[in-house]
């Protein structure tokens, strides 16, 4: 018999989800090789080759079943679909942000996603904000605005990748099913549209598949670089507090904000050079409220009566 494993950080958890974020901090540098494939083909690969991957994932647990009732269960499906549309675009827009030199506004949407989770509860849940949540926000929202400005135009890259995560992480809280599970779900709900998009290409003589050697393995990796990291992620999130994994996840954009400006060499300067901070200061604010309402959170349970082993 399988028990609720403890609220406590555990060696193997932070192990797999430090791996998984640091994957994704790289992920720029594979995306940057196919750069010159249009990003809706890439996304279709992402798509394609991640199915065999999660469902020998799915065997191999022996958690076909799980699968096979959401299938079976129309509501269930239909969130799918929906979480299955934001995560796609939020595909594109990433694959499309790196490949055109942008790669410094996808960290900036990665590192004011938590902060639009928690603008988006408030808006749509009623959820409280505290003032350090309020302040946060806030920073992040003038940083938005200085980038604004000095471009003439809004960050688009940024406010696509934030927006797209945020309704996809808001949805899948409402999808009732396993992490490895839904992810599956989703990329078989995406497979169709997908196959059918490839063989578009294919009959039109657009395809980048088995155009050339080099092409065709980076195309096929695309299910290995989307698939592993989010079930090495997975799993390791049942492994580790919940403040645990709100501090490591700003390790991915700012492999993303180095690689961008490092490897890269995206200028960095003038506006950019004040928003960034304004949203590094906007997470540090946030982050040290996080942590200290769990704390309070954790005080309160310590003195509170054990439920029982079956709630």
């Amino acid at each position: 018999m399988s028990s609720k494993p403890d609220n406590v950080d555990t060696p193997q958890g932070l192990g797999f989800a430090t791996a998984a974020y640091v994957f994704w901090g790289f992920l720029p540098l594979y995306l940057k090789m196919v750069s010159h494939i249009p990003p809706a083909e890439v996304v279709a690969h992402r798509v394609i080759w991640s199915v065999p991957i999660a469902g020998l994932l799915l065997i191999f647990l022996r958690r076909l079943g799980d699968l096979k009732t959401a299938l079976r269960t129309p509501r269930m499906l239909a969130m799918a679909c929906v979480t299955a549309a934001f995560i796609s675009v939020n595909w594109g827009i990433y694959v499309w942000a790196v490949g055109s030199g942008r790669a410094l506004e996808a960290a900036l949407g990665y590192y004011i996603n938590p902060l639009f989770s928690i603008a988006l509860g408030a808006i749509l849940l009623g959820e409280r904000l505290t003032r350090a949540q309020v302040v946060a926000v806030g920073l992040a929202a003038v940083a938005v605005i200085i980038l604004t400005v000095a471009a003439g135009s809004l960050p688009f890259a940024a406010l696509g990748l934030t927006v797209s995560w945020g309704f996809y992480a808001f949805f899948k809280k409402s999808l009732p099913i396993g992490p490895n599970q839904g992810f599956l779900l989703e990329v078989l709900i995406l497979t169709l549209p997908a196959l059918g998009y490839i063989a578009y290409l294919l009959l039109t003589g657009q395809s980048h598949f088995a155009a050339t050697r080099a092409d065709t393995l980076l195309l096929l990796g695309c299910g290995a670089v989307t698939a592993v990291p989010l079930i090495v992620y997975a799993n390791g999130a049942k492994l580790l507090k919940l403040s645990t994994i709100a501090i490591l996840q700003y390790i991915a954009p700012t492999m993303i904000f180095m690689v961008a400006v490092f490897v890269f060499k995206e200028p960095f300067g003038g506006a950019k050079m004040i928003a960034f901070p304004l949203i590094w200061l906007a997470l540090v604010i946030y982050s040290a409220s996080l942590l200290q309402e769990m704390r309070r959170k954790g005080r309160k349970r310590s003195i509170a009566p054990l439920p029982h082993p079956e709630t």
